[in-house]
């Protein structure tokens, strides 16, 4: 099933080394990597000193580091350990272009049989682009359809520095050393990924994998025999599974190891909470919300973040990381709730914090802030007129990003005050969270992996 391709380009020494050893150190990866969906703790914030652009021009090929084609298509954002940028897609065999319909439009009709795909997964050196190299995971027709706003390949990739974890639902989990060679495989079944209730209207997987300590987990909410699994992550053994009863959804888990407890935090709609990192114990949950959760939750300073949309309700959620038990916010006000809001949340895009401010960003471009303390809104403005937001808001360097699915990015001045800095276009649609990693922006489009930032000297 697996193979590893031609490796053409130079690769520095560096590089060659860093490869080398990658198999025999399990150092923590450096504090400036971007190692999985909105980097470190899915936090979206570039975790560096770093000099970050303010404005560019790819047209005219100003503030590009580099371009880089990259075959079929996906939604799976690119990741960055080291001097390696990770990047998975889809390929149709029969050399055909994917559709991909882009805009805001309410239909959820699946796209029709494709054909043949190889799923691949790509490692370019973030120096200048240049293909290292290119493992096929697997190849064949996919087991379901998707959205025609979705991918075959929507989760990203996680890195741990030692390996590299690509979740591809029901075309299975695999898993990857720095080279490019698969450590193991798994075959997780028949992920149905639908619109809840409409079996035959799917979507595509979209949930990524978490790595952390050594462990890899997954959440895979499906239409039947939903789950959170633990998996070893350099043999692949299962450490623990909770069966969950729960419907589709699209969100990423989030780790959170800080007060005083290690847990793995999930969106959804009839369970939403937290499970016991080593055990899989559930610590707390909650019921309700939007009926197709997407966002991720975040933790900032102790608090948890949570917001989905679509249906009756479009919540907010700022709960206590140390909650426990069952939490009902439809009753009178429980003490681990910091504060909520019923018909405020977004449906795609996973929440921004940055300085006192939460950022949420809906997929029609209208973007509130919030005093991420009280709840107060600051403002609610809209990014962009008639066009659809996919790619959820990631920050760097005192500056906003925020990606319209038509390839432009809208550069915010952050704080309580609405105040746009420049709007740059990338020249091709976008619904891909960028990565943010030394200085250096990535942007996956609908054809290439932009670099975008100052040269270095």
């Amino acid at each position: 099933m697996s193979q590893s391709l031609a490796r053409p380009g130079r690769i520095s020494l560096r590089l060659q080394a860093s490869l080398l050893f990658a198999g025999l150190l399990s150092a923590p990866l450096p504090a400036q990597d971007w190692p999985c969906f909105r980097g470190p703790f899915a936090r979206g914030r570039a975790n560096d000193d770093a000099k970050y652009p303010e404005r560019w021009d790819v047209a005219k090929s100003e503030g590009v580091l580099w371009k880089r084609a990259i075959e079929g298509l996906g939604h799976a954002s690119p990741i960055v350990c080291g001097e390696r940028v990770f990047v998975a897609t889809a390929v149709r065999k029969d050399g055909g272009a994917a559709e991909l319909k882009i805009g805001l439009y309410g239909a959820g009709e699946s796209v029709g049989a494709e054909g043949e795909h190889r799923w691949e997964l790509w490692c370019l050196a973030t120096a200048d682009g240049a293909l290292l190299w290119k493992t096929v995971l697997r190849e064949g027709a996919p087991r379901f359809e998707r959205h025609p706003k979705a991918t075959q390949v929507n989760a990203t990739p996680a890195c741990d520095g030692t390996r590299v974890a690509v979740m591809l639902g029901a075309e299975g989990l695999h898993v990857l050393d720095l080279e490019g060679r698969v450590l193991w495989s798994k075959d997780l079944g028949a992920l149905r990924s639908c619109a809840p209730g409409y079996p035959d209207l799917q979507w595509g997987f979209a949930s990524s994998p978490a790595l952390h300590d050594g462990k890899l987990f997954v959440q895979c909410d499906v239409h039947e025999g939903s789950f959170l699994a633990c998996f070893d992550a350099q043999s692949g053994k299962e450490l623990w599974r909770k069966q969950r009863d729960e419907q589709p959804t699209w969100s990423t888990p989030t780790i959170d190891v800080e007060g005083g407890r290690s847990q793995v935090i999930v969106n959804g709609y009839r369970h939403i909470g937290g499970y016991d990192l080593a055990t899989g114990e559930e610590l707390w949950r909650l019921r309700g919300g939007g009926d197709v959760p997407v966002p991720t939750p975040i933790v900032e300073d102790g608090v948890i973040y949570l917001t989905s949309a679509h249906g009756k309700e479009a919540p907010i959620y700022a709960l206590e990381a140390t909650a426990r038990g069952v939490i009902d916010v439809h009753t009178e006000k429980p003490a681990q709730v910091r504060w909520h809001h019923l018909k405020r949340g977004n449906y795609m895009q996973t929440p921004l914090v940055f300085g006192a401010e939460l950022y949420l960003c809906h997929d029609s471009g209208v973007l509130s802030c919030y005093d991420r303390g009280s709840g107060e809104q600051h403002y609610r403005e809209r990014l962009g007129e008639k066009t659809g937001f996919t790619a959820s808001g990631v920050a760097a360097d005192g500056k906003l990003y925020f990606t319209s699915e038509e390839g432009e990015v809208v550069v915010l001045k952050p704080g309580s005050k609405f105040e746009v800095l420049s709007r740059c276009p990338l020249g091709e649609p976008c619904l891909a969270t960028p990565a943010l990693a030394r200085g250096v922006l990535y942007f996956r489009t609908r054809g290439h992996l932009i670099a975008i930032g100052a040269p270095k000297r």
